[in-house]
């Protein structure tokens, strides 16, 4: 059985949307360093931080359904979403 991180590779060197996902979650969370290097975030910028997280979380989220849904199919059963 193939670990989660087997199927990130494989999908990373295949799968054109795990590739993006990939790519913007890595530069969320560079932003989201950039920001976090300020001892003290002004309102506006504490919301634009809650937003990056959030989008950071929903890449990081599809990533794992599509490693779930590569592990299912791999496995020949159906996936639950």
């Amino acid at each position: 059985m193939l670990t989660d991180e087997q199927i990130a590779e494989f999908l990373r060197s295949t799968n054109p949307d795990f590739q993006e996902l990939e790519e913007t979650h890595h530069r969320l969370d560079a932003e989201l360093q950039e920001m976090l290097k300020n001892h003290f975030l002004t309102p506006p910028e504490e919301l634009i931080k809650k937003q990056l997280q959030k989008e950071k979380l929903g890449k990081k989220d599809r990533m794992a359904v599509l490693i779930r849904d590569h592990r299912h199919n791999l496995e020949g059963t159906p996936a639950s979403s």
